[in-house]
């Protein structure tokens, strides 16, 4: 099964958490505000395209699962890239992950110590990428907010303003909690 193949059934098994069908507005809705996955222009498109790419089903404004998801793991705080919703891999080439049944709620994995995604060419690129892990330390004993909260509020940053970089979207939660910017400066600073 492919990444974009996982990310599929990843927002297919949350989107369905608990139920078989979706009327298809509070689904465009679901895209757009509650997880702001994509932009509200957008979750039109990303419906129709999982639609005709044999994902979904839309009879009356129904929306239903077209394939069985299987299980499906995802990891706390995913969230899908938008250029998969509106432009996803054929439902028919991923019939290798059957089970016999759709999962129907989401198997969500977290650890308190859970790393910070990004790839070596980052650090490379922008060398306070290295420094995520001490800023999450930093904001967290300073403002109360646990590791955990921190990573979460940050990735519905970086989902809101998509080009930022981890630390920055650090940096934005911590001006939220009113933590003094000159601190966080101090802590990406790099030498």
């Amino acid at each position: 099964m492919s990444e974009a193949d996982a990310d599929i059934r990843r927002v297919l098994t949350i989107a369905f958490r608990g139920t078989s069908e979706i009327n298809l507005l509070d689904l465009e809705r679901f895209f757009s505000f509650d997880m702001e996955w994509v932009a509200p222009h957008e979750a039109e498109e990303a419906v129709k395209q999982l639609t005709a790419s044999g994902w979904l089903t839309n009879e009356q404004q129904v929306v239903k699962l077209a394939v069985e998801i299987g299980e499906v793991e995802v990891p706390l705080g995913w969230f899908p890239r938008p250029s998969k919703l509106l432009s996803p891999p054929q439902a028919s080439a991923v019939n290798e992950h059957r089970d016999s049944k759709p999962q129907s709620s989401a198997t969500v994995l977290s650890s308190p110590t859970e790393e910070i995604p990004h790839a070596p060419a980052d650090e490379i690129l922008d060398p306070r990428a290295r420094l995520t892990k001490r800023l999450v330390r930093f904001i967290s004993r300073n403002s109360g907010l646990e590791a955990s909260e921190l990573k979460r509020r940050a990735e519905r940053k970086i989902a809101a303003f998509h080009h930022i970089t981890p630390w920055l979207s650090y940096a934005l939660v911590a001006r939220e909690q009113g933590l003094e910017m000159n601190d966080i400066a101090d802590a990406l600073a790099v030498i």
